[in-house]
């Protein structure tokens, strides 16, 4: 097991047995949302061992019907019959050609409701650096590496509030070298520093 291994297993046993305040949704009501009325979903959050650990994500291709250009974790629904870790797996080999024989997986963490009707669990893993990882293009328009102590960094959690649909939201982002990660995917990170007990 490799020094990152243990150390995220160490912090993440450490998150779990506290209480921090969590974002739960990107609105308020979807919290009184029956969880058995949103489909579940999964997200891989592969952490590159490296001496600076990063982050791998995606960016969606413009022409995507949803969520065109947004950063995202590889993921998407779960399959029938499959728990979160098959399908965040599945997802990020379909997606970035992640194999999964090369993913050691820590574990999942808080998941969180989507306004599209997903209830999402991030998974947690360590990948060796340097994967030569291909975008699937219908899917995924670049794959990129953002350094983790950045992420989990509150100080780069910035908080916005807009005037969407009648009502002011909040949602967070982060910006790292030109590109713009916010809404779900934003939120769990802000979620997943809060959660993990980490020191860089």
């Amino acid at each position: 097991m490799s020094d990152l291994v243990e150390r995220l297993h160490r912090a993440l046993t450490a998150g779990l047995a506290e209480q921090p305040v969590l974002l739960t949704g990107d609105r308020v009501d979807l919290d009184v949302a029956p969880e058995n009325s949103m489909r579940p979903a999964a997200v891989l959050v592969p952490v590159t061992d490296r001496d600076r650990p990063g982050v791998i994500l995606t960016q969606r291709p413009e022409t995507m019907r949803r969520h065109a250009g947004q950063v995202a974790f590889p993921g998407g629904r779960l399959d029938p019959g499959e728990d979160a870790v098959t399908a965040a797996l599945r997802e990020a080999e379909e997606e970035i050609a992640l194999p999964r024989d090369r993913v050691t997986v820590i574990g999942a963490v808080d998941r969180y409701r989507t306004v599209t009707g997903f209830l999402v669990t991030p998974v947690v893993a360590v990948v060796p650096p340097d994967l030569p990882l291909v975008a699937n293009p219908a899917e995924v328009s670049a794959v990129f590496e953002v350094p983790l102590d950045f992420l989990l960094d509150t100080a780069n959690h910035i908080e916005v509030t807009v005037e969407w649909q009648g009502h002011e939201r909040h949602y967070y982002e982060i910006m790292w070298d030109g590109r713009r990660i916010w809404g779900a995917t934003a939120a769990m990170v802000v979620n997943l520093a809060r959660r993990l007990r980490w020191t860089p």
